[in-house]
């Protein structure tokens, strides 16, 4: 029988850019097999010879940005621009991660009757289940650390997103790594990402995308006493304070929203405003908004895109007939390609618009009375990844950064992401922490080793 196979369409044209093959159980145990198999060799590279690789990886990816910027504009819908962005968040991510290769770090602890001394041994084959917003970079938040440290890795892309990982795994074959420590297996989740979850060669599953699907991986797992990384949904809050400079914080609003026309975790879709201030930032909000332009991708003028799919679009038009009238709504454009226009709207605390991640162009807006206020709506959900506050009071600043229950928080900015500084989330955003320091030592296991020491 023929193997099924995957279309990827261009969000904006909805014309077919690509068919690749969808794998089977079997082609998920064959990666699985070929990434225990090579896993035993990388791991036992000396570290420097690792990191050698790696950063060769990172320099022929760097000689790719155009390529892999194009692939992303044409099967995920981003701008230009943030394309070229997120190709090189994936060359500084190896280059970062290839410094930890070396400094992967054990203790030598002081006991009684010898030496103590603990060892990071990698855990083996990683599966690395990847969302379809942001395709690129995600994978290698999993990949280039699980590497470092000397694990094998199949990724698993999304069905309607393969080919910039597709992409990436040839041009690791290109800079000289080995042949299956790291494989992409294209397919749908509930064919290929449910084998490599419950595959028993596989020690640990790093999977990003909605809560909802994160409860059953982490279910599987938990079955087989996995080890796993969620990083799932959010409802993030940008407060604005009156003491705020306000035209700054409006100016920088439609970015911490429309960016991937919304389709980001770490979206600041409530924004919250102090009533003092609440009526100017709206006046100064929506010339903001109103000047994102909205079309072509892969032209460089433009900001924002469409969404990936017409059932994305539908699931994001379901949520503003439930609101009061939009006080803000921009324009999109007409004819082929899943298209949605910015939109701001007001409604209560409680709507369902104001509780759910909405995945979309869209931000509700609300108004808070104090500090007090401000915190309990903030918190009022159950996510928590990611948020901004606007205040020029440095104890304020931190006062409420201390109370908001998130993961990732910038004061007087939007930044979320950065390769160098831990990401994850509180509650239902998720379990565990990416990027970072830390992300080599999340992808061993913690030896401990005691050497007997006779007297002299």
């Amino acid at each position: 029988m023929d193997q099924e196979t995957l279309e990827v369409l261009n969000p904006a044209t909805e014309e077919v850019v690509a068919t690749v093959p969808a794998a089977t159980p079997d082609d998920a145990d064959a990666a699985v097999r070929r990434a225990a198999a090579a896993q035993r060799g990388w791991a036992a590279l000396a570290p420097g010879d690792r990191a050698r690789l790696l950063r060769r990886f990172a320099a022929v990816v760097d000689e790719h940005i155009e390529e892999l910027a194009a692939l992303e504009v044409r099967e995920a819908g981003h701008p230009v621009g943030s394309a070229r962005w997120e190709a090189g968040n994936v060359r500084d991510l190896l280059d970062y991660a290839a410094g930890g290769a070396e400094r992967l770090l054990g203790q030598q602890i002081p006991v009684a009757g010898g030496l103590d001394v603990t060892f990071h041994e990698p855990i083996g084959v990683v599966a690395v289940v990847v969302p379809w917003n942001f395709p690129m970079p995600i994978a290698a938040w999993g990949f280039a650390p699980a590497l470092a440290a000397g694990n094998a890795v199949v990724v698993k892309p999304a069905e309607t997103t393969p080919l910039t990982a597709l992409r990436l795994a040839g041009l690791a074959l290109e800079a000289g790594l080995p042949d299956g420590v790291l494989q992409v297996l294209p397919g749908t989740g509930a064919v290929a990402g449910d084998a490599l979850v419950v595959h028993p060669g596989v020690g640990k599953v790093v999977f990003t995308g909605s809560t909802t699907v994160g409860r059953r991986v982490m279910a599987k797992c938990a079955e087989r006493v996995k080890r796993v990384t969620l990083e799932l949904g959010g409802k993030s809050a940008n407060i604005v304070f009156a003491d705020a400079d306000v035209e700054r914080a409006a100016a920088a609003a439609p970015a911490s929203f429309l960016d991937n026309a919304g389709q980001d975790c770490c979206a600041r879709g409530r924004i919250l405003v102090e009533r003092p201030v609440y009526d100017r930032f709206l006046s100064l909000l929506e010339p903001a908004v109103l000047g994102v332009v909205v079309g072509d991708p892969a032209d460089p003028s433009t900001g924002m895109g469409p969404l990936i799919s017409a059932a994305q679009r539908e699931r994001v038009r379901s949520y503003v007939p439930e609101t009061a009238p939009a006080v803000i709504r921009g324009a999109a454009p007409s004819g082929k390609g899943f298209w949605y226009p910015a939109t701001v709207v007001e409604c209560s605390p409680g709507s369902r618009a104001a509780r759910e991640e909405i995945f979309g162009p869209v931000a509700v807006v609300i108004p808070f009375a104090d500090e007090a206020e401000a915190v309990r709506l903030a918190n009022a959900t159950d996510y928590g990844l990611s948020g901004s506050l606007w205040t020029r009071d440095v104890s304020r600043a931190l006062r409420v950064s201390r109370a908001l229950q998130a993961g990732n928080l910038s004061v007087n900015s939007h930044s979320s992401v950065r390769y160098a500084t831990p990401f994850g989330g509180f509650k239902q955003s998720g379990l565990g922490r990416e990027l970072g320091p830390g992300a080599l030592a999340s992808f061993t296991e913690l030896k401990n080793v005691f050497v007997a020491v006779e007297d002299a």
